[in-house]
């Protein structure tokens, strides 16, 4: 184990006693220092960043529109034609919704588009609100919510699945004070997805309490179970889009691409609410119309448009995939490959895993949460910091389970598998003392 003395003193540099507070990045900064001062390398599954090359159709589409001298040109607000087209069409290929192109705009990663999201229903009328997590989630975007000033409401989805979620969600609901409902699927941090009869149930219960569902389909493609990969062809990403018009999607060339350098994801708001008019927007921008108000209320705030080259990047990418010339989702199975292989050594050692899918066991893909008997996910990730294992706590994200780590297997290289496998004989080994 590294020394018990060097944890413990670089820890409480951060000031903070409980370390299930610190933030993803908080985690990733102390566990860079372990490294240094200790000389042991860690196996990583604190950072959710792509482990895989990114996408060389994108680099090369990019380097020419660089090549074009488009760095001096701003680009649109709205997003270039030729990415708005190809957002168009693969939302249409791959997750059978229509959707025109003027629905369809570039982000500066899905982050900004959550941003924009969130802040657009949060303003859309000051009698409702409120934002409501489906969790367990992305902390950071609750802290956009707390930037705005904006307040929301969560529940963990752990023990309200399939029928169950119906009664949880309209008791928020029934409030009356809901003005979006969010949440990601394939989930992060738990990696479960919602089954259709749960996204049939959401799109019924916002439409009959007129709430705006802000989907975060970030990991789209992922769950490895099924494949999505085929333009045009069953099966299609599971979307509440089918289900309602009332939804903004967040999608991201981050992890499906591995494109997240360069900042590159995309909106896709149906057609109802791209001229849906809401009055309480005028008090912050001059139109009231949701459609207008994002792009030039919002985007034009704060980044005025999204990097031109990046967006040709995004733009080549998503014809590649859209002609059928890629299967973007066969790239990613080595994610796929390594969660299977974490899980069942896990598992050996007396671990298991916290969040299941309704139907049964989890798909393997980016992330899983797991935890340890008897302990409480503070304790676990004190002591795994002491083997050379970093992972973030599951109270970050709003999940109610006290006992809970998420661990991401993006860094994780193959050759270091059997070196958690010996780390965690030697956690437990020390824990039977």
């Amino acid at each position: 184990p590294i020394s018990k003395e060097i944890v413990d003193s670089l820890f409480a540099q951060f000031g903070e006693s409980d370390i299930t507070r610190l933030s993803i990045r908080e985690v990733g900064k102390l566990v860079a220092q372990i490294e240094q001062e200790s000389g042991e390398e860690f196996i990583h599954m604190e950072m959710g960043v792509p482990g895989l090359e990114p996408s060389r159709i994108g680099v090369k589409a990019e380097h020419e529109a660089l090549d074009m001298g488009l760095a001096r040109i701003y680009p649109n607000i709205e997003g270039i034609p030729f990415a708005k087209t190809e957002i168009s069409r693969f939302a249409k290929l791959f997750m059978d919704i229509d959707v025109s192109p003027a629905c369809c705009i570039p982000t500066v990663g899905g982050m900004q588009g959550s941003f924009a999201a969130l802040l657009a229903m949060g303003r859309s009328n000051p009698e409702k609100p409120y934002t409501l997590f489906i969790d367990p989630g992305f902390p950071v975007n609750k802290s956009q919510l707390n930037l705005c000033g904006l307040p929301f409401k969560s529940f963990d989805i752990l023990n309200f699945r399939g029928e169950k979620l119906r009664t949880k969600l309209e008791s928020y609901l029934q409030e009356g004070n809901i003005c979006t409902i969010t949440y990601s699927s394939p989930n992060n941090p738990s990696w479960i997805s919602l089954s259709e009869k749960e996204l049939q149930i959401i799109a019924e219960l916002a439409d009959r309490y007129d709430a705006v569902v802000v989907e975060d389909l970030a990991y789209f493609g992922m769950d490895f179970r099924h494949n999505y990969g085929h333009p045009g062809v069953a099966p299609y990403q599971p979307t509440v889009a089918r289900y309602t018009e009332n939804y903004i999607l967040l999608l991201s060339a981050s992890k499906i691409f591995s494109y997240a350098g360069q900042r590159i994801g995309m909106m896709i708001i149906s057609e109802k609410l791209r001229t849906k008019h809401y009055p309480a927007l005028k008090k912050y921008f001059s139109s009231d119309v949701l459609g207008h108000f994002i792009p030039y209320g919002v985007l034009y705030a704060t980044t005025a448009g999204t990097s031109h080259s990046a967006q040709y990047a995004l733009a080549a990418m998503l014809k590649a995939a859209n002609d059928g010339e890629i299967n973007f989702t066969e790239s990613l199975h080595p994610y796929g490959e390594k969660a299977r292989a974490m899980k069942e050594i896990f598992l050996k050692h007396g671990f298991y895993i916290v969040y299941n899918d309704e139907d049964g066991d989890l798909a393997d893909g980016f992330y899983f949460t797991v935890a340890y008997p008897d302990m409480t996910s503070a304790e676990l990730m004190k002591a795994f910091l002491y083997y050379g294992i970093s992972a973030i706590s599951l109270a970050i994200t709003g999940s109610e389970n006290p006992n809970g780590l998420r661990a991401c297997v993006s860094f994780v290289r193959p050759e270091q598998i059997p070196e958690l496998d010996k780390r965690l004989k030697a956690f437990v080994a020390e824990l039977k003392k």
